[in-house]
């Protein structure tokens, strides 16, 4: 199929046929799900349930007319909830709502800003900075740290928070003082959940949680019988809200970590859910549509916003052809603001807790975890720190501690390249690894071919020096063929460990030979001089050309 030719999904939602009709199911299925999350994961940053709305409504608008993923649903998540929360607490220490309304407009501008400047500066694959392990470790953590903040609603207690291990010895402490009557709603909130979910994946079970939290409040009186309610929710279209320059300085830092992350969880939601026949996710064009999607939606209320995954399966699932779903999403929410605002007000907040809790549990994965263990241990080691760098240290500087761990690890990995002594398999050209599996290859008397992988940079270079001294000990050859073809460049560090090692074998009276240099690695051997130091004779086009000339250079006279 060319580029040009429209498929048929495309085609009949252009035409507003048989797609439109999808996407207008999709969009209204997503809406049952989408919303009640949306206002859960508003209180889980310590804002208003209002301010979920305007996530699910302003944001959702501009990723649809800018986004290259059809289907992504942007608006909250609990990631980016549990984040915000955190860096808004530190801003406003007091609470106060007009601050944290500003807070957060600032924090979501700052968010947009920096998402759009790392698209300027072409900068996508920094969503690759942390390593899939890392993320399941720190996604551990958040989930716990979220799970553990919504307990002392789930039983109607109020804890001063500091810290996790000490929230959970508090929460425990406390257990004697819960309220009977919230932790019942609790219950069979956590019950309509879980088993709807059960029943039916990606039900609108959240709606119905929801629906029916409102309706025990309104026929049973639960705020009198001390079950506390969400309160009174502004009727209409969100205001405009400018955001406060005077906290601009101290809400970067966090603000570059929720950038990080809503961008890293966009780009694998949209990944994960696109078609083969679909256009392929353009990471800077994701920038450019959830920064933008950020600072529009910071004038008008709502919280930082990104791609989610559960809700964008349920887009997907509910049979979506294009980005028109999410904006019938967005205008039930634009619809539930304007009609049911007043009713929302009798929702209990143990009703939300139990739906952030059921939606975050997910964040926790043992299994992964696992699996993770069974393939290599260290990587499964880099998890746990991760997730304890969060417990720990708190949920902002848990991404730093992710980002560190994954770029020591990376070093940890580049820092002992492999370096093989080869042979060659009888009767072909192909050279493998000397290993006691192959007992019948073929050893040249007096030669050494050895192969580094990956690129030879200052934190490697005396490891696969000391290597290669470690191999001529064991062969004590009088030719030393360093086949360079797995070696894509080599860094200057590395240039002088080969000039400097070129030297020390000739006083051994051992000769280096260069094979298969590639052009960039080549490049760098011809601007430093070593190549006019080796000679054509000593730079070959491959290890078994070098080979070649070996044996005929030793081949005894008749």
């Amino acid at each position: 199929m060319s580029h040009g030719a429209a498929t048929p999904s495309t085609a009949n939602a252009a035409s507003g046929g048989p797609g439109l009709k999808f996407d207008v199911i999709a969009g209204l299925t997503a809406a049952a799900v989408v919303l009640p999350k949306a206002m859960a994961y508003a209180t889980v940053a310590g804002l208003p349930v209002a301010v979920g709305l305007y996530t699910a409504l302003v944001p959702m608008v501009i990723y649809a007319l800018l986004g290259t993923s059809r289907v992504l649903s942007v608006s909250s998540t609990t990631t980016l909830a549990i984040l915000a929360g955190t860096e808004l607490a530190l801003a406003v220490p007091d609470g106060d709502p007009t601050k944290l309304i500003a807070a957060a407009a600032t924090l979501t501008a700052l968010v947009g800003v920096l998402l759009m400047l790392a698209s300027a500066l072409r900068l996508g694959f920094v969503a690759n900075f942390i390593s899939t392990p890392v993320l399941t470790g720190f996604k551990a953590g958040i989930g716990l740290v979220i799970v553990l903040d919504q307990v002392p609603k789930l039983l109607g207690l109020h804890i001063t928070k500091q810290n996790f291990f000490h929230d959970l010895v508090t929460v425990v402490q406390h257990l004697p003082d819960a309220s009977m009557m919230t932790a019942l709603v609790a219950a069979a909130t956590l019950a309509v959940l879980i088993g709807m979910e059960k029943l039916w994946p990606h039900s609108p079970a959240p709606l119905v949680a929801v629906g029916g939290g409102i309706a025990a409040s309104w026929l049973l009186g639960l705020n009198a019988m001390g079950v506390s309610i969400v309160g009174l929710i502004p009727q209409g279209f969100p205001s405009l809200t400018l955001p406060d320059v005077s906290l601009v300085a101290q809400l970067i830092p966090g603000a570059a970590g929720i950038a990080l992350m809503s961008f890293t969880e966009s780009i694998a939601a949209g990944r994960a859910f696109a078609r083969n026949d679909e256009p392929r996710i353009n990471a800077n064009r994701e920038l450019i549509a959830t920064g933008a999607a950020n600072l529009g939606g910071a004038f008008l209320g709502a919280m930082p916003a990104g791609g989610g995954t559960s809700q964008t399966a349920v887009v997907r699932s509910a049979g979506a052809q294009s980005q028109k779903a999410s904006l019938v999403t967005a205008g039930a929410a634009l619809a539930t603001m304007l009609l049911l605002a007043p009713m929302l007000g009798l929702l209990p907040n143990a009703t939300l807790a139990a739906v952030v809790i059921v939606y975050s549990v997910g964040l926790i994965r043992p299994k992964e975890f696992m699996a993770i263990r069974k393939i290599r241990n260290m990587e499964f080691r880099w998890a746990c720190a991760a997730m304890l760098g969060v417990l720990l240290f708190g949920t902002l500087n848990g991404i730093l501690i992710a980002i560190i761990i994954s770029l020591v690890g990376l070093a940890s990995q580049t820092a002992r390249p492999h370096v093989y002594a080869l042979g060659r398999k009888p009767g072909t050209d192909v050279l493998r690894p000397l290993s006691p599996e192959h007992p019948e290859d073929e050893r040249f008397e007096g030669l050494l071919v050895a192969r580094p992988e990956g690129r030879i940079f200052f934190l490697n270079a005396t490891v696969v020096g000391d290597r290669l001294n470690e191999l001529a000990a064991e062969h004590k050859p009088k030719v030393i063929v360093l086949d360079m073809s797995r070696v894509p460049d080599i860094e200057y560090s590395a240039l002088q460990m080969l000039a400097d090692g070129d030297k020390r074998v000739a006083e051994r009276g051992i000769t280096l030979w260069l094979a298969g240099l590639n052009p960039d690695a080549l490049a760098m051997v011809q601007h430093s001089g070593l190549a006019d130091r080796l000679g054509r004779d000593r730079m070959i086009f491959n290890a078994q050309t070098a080979i070649e000339r070996y044996i005929a250079q030793n081949k005894k006279p008749a």
